[in-house]
């Protein structure tokens, strides 16, 4: 929909991981770029060498001569200042607006055309709403149009509204021409990348590249003890309506029936990904069970190949020798390092996706919580070989009942917990790590016998470490391929996915005889 962009940058960051992303998709399809270094007016701001890492990035990304003489303003957009030198700021943002219209074009299109449109955008406010930009031709409200779908069929459809974008409002119009960006209602069989042309004589547009999933999990409805006690929407019913709708505006998610009518298979362009869709659900009311996300593998000229990730760090210094383990272990290979600031280094890493499950958790503890990760997809690459998963087992509730200090005070000589007393728990529900690699089952509901020598208040003496808390991405970074993470609106919980203890062994026995 754009014929340039403003490429954005920290004036003391420099270029980040997602700069190097998007000005690799705009450079794909021959946008005018025009830098903006923000932030001038911070007493860190290092806009020479800035300009600098931003010169190398366009040389990395392979840029021609017209992209890389790209002009450059100086801002501070919170104080509302702009110049074409870091030392001489206007106080408006008159310089920004006038390098705008001087060097980006205004759009090519035909104006006496049969209509195309290519939907690159999709809304919902009166239903669905197909945005794209008006590249040939004309559209009117009331029109008949025919919508070119992916597979080259058409449909025929009638436009309801139109409406104009000025600013940050909507206006409707009865009419719109070429060269304007349009949001349409009343097309509901309408998904991004497909074209909408005129009824006699429809002519498709190329299509939108997306890129494919590189990471996929399980979504099952919750079976556990605890199923439907604190969701609104529970059922694999509610569940598959939720995904599927998701899919028409998340174009780059994934989401396939199973022989299961109760699991869903979703695929995403990674953890993060993947880790919104859940947490957006889980505000929404809905109530499910994932798995451990798995790395999708492709076959490149009969090769095994898995996608690869440009990581960037920024560590403390002192950390260098700790995060470079942690990475070694994890197939990862050192591309770049510079010296950041007196104590700071940025790490630039190649690393196996599969290498990033679980590594912000430990990153941040080798780190202090100092360290600052980053990371995007590269390519796929040859399988890089095996990577250590969790070294510890876990502790799981022998049985279902409210945990109790002194249940857990016996525990916690085992290992370090995931729950405080007075804690609904059930049976094979994770409830902490064990010390060794082995899973235990412990008794976290145990209360200590009250008889006329011991009195149940004694338990208050007792002192208990504050448990381990889990955000979602930790949690998915956590649970193993046995293990289940169990997602309400309250809650989530850690579990095995066979709850029963014999259920376990059984399972174990089938896969060593396997």
């Amino acid at each position: 929909m754009v014929n340039g962009v403003l490429l954005i940058v920290d004036a003391f960051e420099g270029p980040m991981p997602q700069t190097r992303f998007v000005l690799r998709k705009a450079m794909e399809l021959n946008l005018i770029p025009i830098v903006v270094i923000n932030k001038i007016d911070r007493p860190t701001a290092r806009p020479a060498e800035v300009l600098n890492e931003i010169y190398d990035l366009f040389i990395e990304l392979g840029a021609n001569d017209e992209q890389i003489d790209f002009p450059v303003i100086y801002t501070s957009a919170r104080s509302g200042l702009s110049g074409f030198s870091p030392d001489f700021l206007e106080d408006n943002l008159t310089p920004l607006f006038s390098t705008i219209l001087k060097y980006i074009p205004a759009p090519l299109v035909e104006y006496n055309s049969p209509l195309q449109l290519l939907i690159t955008n999709l809304n919902y406010y009166v239903g669905k709403i197909a945005i794209g930009l008006i590249s040939r031709g004309e559209i009117q409200e009331g029109e008949t149009i025919t919508l070119i779908k992916r597979d080259k069929s058409q449909v025929y459809s009638k436009v309801v509204k139109l409406y104009l974008f000025e600013g940050l409002e909507r206006k409707e119009v009865k009419r719109v021409e070429a060269g304007e960006i349009v949001a349409i209602a009343g097309i509901s069989e309408a998904n991004i990348g497909e074209t909408i042309a005129c009824k006699e004589k429809p002519e498709a547009l190329s299509k939108i590249k997306i890129d494919e999933p590189t990471l996929a999990v399980d979504f099952t409805v919750n079976n556990s003890p605890f199923a439907g006690r604190e969701g609104k929407f529970v059922t694999s019913r509610h569940l598959r309506e939720r995904l599927f709708k998701e899919v028409e505006t998340n174009v780059s998610l994934r989401v396939e029936e199973t022989e299961s009518t109760d699991t869903f298979h979703v695929s995403g362009r990674g953890e993060l990904h993947l880790s919104i869709l859940i947490e957006k659900m889980r505000r929404e009311g809905y109530e499910f069970q994932v798995s451990k996300p798995k790395v999708i593998f492709i076959n490149i000229e009969g090769a095994r190949c898995e996608p690869i990730e440009l990581m960037t760090c920024d560590i403390p210094k002192d950390s260098l020798g700790a995060v470079m383990e942690i990475c070694g272990k994890r197939r990862a290979e050192l591309v770049n390092m510079i010296e950041f600031s007196s104590d700071q280094l940025r790490l630039e890493f190649e690393i196996p996706a599969r290498g990033l499950i679980g590594f912000r958790d430990e990153f941040l503890t080798k780190t202090k919580g100092k360290g600052i990760m980053h990371h995007l997809f590269l390519d796929y690459r040859p399988y890089k070989g095996p990577i250590p998963t969790r070294a510890r087992g876990v502790l799981i509730a022998y049985e279902s009942g409210i945990t109790s200090t002194y249940g857990l005070h016996n525990a916690q000589g085992r290992g370090t917990l995931f729950v405080a007393p007075v804690t609904e728990v059930y049976q094979g529900m994770i409830v902490g790590e064990h010390k060794r690699i082995n899973d235990l089952e412990v008794n976290v509901s145990k209360r200590k016998q009250v008889t006329n020598m011991r009195a149940s208040g004694s338990d208050e003496a007792l002192r208990l470490e504050k448990p381990r808390q889990f955000s979602l991405e930790q949690a998915l970074d956590y649970i193993q391929e046995d293990e289940l993470l169990e997602i309400t609106p309250l809650n989530i919980r850690l579990r095995k996915k066979f709850l029963d203890h014999h259920s376990r062994l059984q399972r174990v026995k089938s896969l060593k005889v396997g």
